[in-house]
């Protein structure tokens, strides 16, 4: 099976979208609330309908960019938040982007990867983010038993993966989840090694 624009089109279109609580998660929320450089410069990928955005962006950062490739998302959000810049969303392959951030935002687009393309995953995140720039956001920390999106992991999978090319300063179960989440997300904060 492969997960591509096609896939994503046909979930959104059917609400198969089981992984999306229509608001921005808590822990990515309090995150959010404690930076205070609004000129920072954010990238969201596989950002579906893309909440984390809308929050960012009405609480007045200017530098967030949207990173989706199924059109069904981003009507969506530009429904809800038509004055988001337009030019800050980015209708494209996770793995094709070019640009530099200073902090990549994960909710859920990792999970939607099959197992194989993590590494891929974890060089594109190096590549994107400048010298101290950060990865943050949640994984799930649960085995889902199935071979399809989304897909689950391991704290001790994600230490291994990520430590190479990664100072983790966080990698803990996330205190504040929702409560279908409690105990089976991790919240990362993640700095390039660079």
């Amino acid at each position: 099976m492969s997960y591509n624009e096609i896939y994503w089109k046909e979930q959104y279109k059917n609400n198969r979208i089981g992984w999306d609580i229509g608001y921005v998660s808590t822990p990515i929320k309090e995150y959010i609330d404690q930076l205070t450089d609004k000129s920072i410069k954010i990238l969201i990928p596989g950002a579906g309908n893309a909440y984390e955005a809308e929050y960012l962006h009405k609480r007045g950062f200017g530098s967030v960019y949207v990173l989706e490739y199924a059109d069904e998302p981003i009507n969506n959000f530009l429904k809800r938040v038509p004055t988001f810049p337009k030019k800050h969303i980015v209708k494209q392959n996770f793995f094709m982007h070019q640009g530099q951030y200073d902090l990549i935002i994960e909710q859920t687009f990792f999970s939607s990867l099959k197992p194989e393309s993590r590494i891929e995953y974890r060089n594109k995140v190096f590549d994107l983010l400048k010298k101290n720039g950060k990865l943050i956001g949640l994984l799930f920390e649960l085995d889902f038993g199935h071979d399809f999106p989304p897909f689950g992991g391991s704290k001790k999978e994600y230490q291994k993966l990520f430590s190479n090319k990664f100072k983790i300063e966080i990698l803990e179960t996330a205190y504040n989840s929702i409560k279908p989440r409690s105990n089976n997300e991790l919240f990362v904060k993640m700095m390039v090694k660079k």
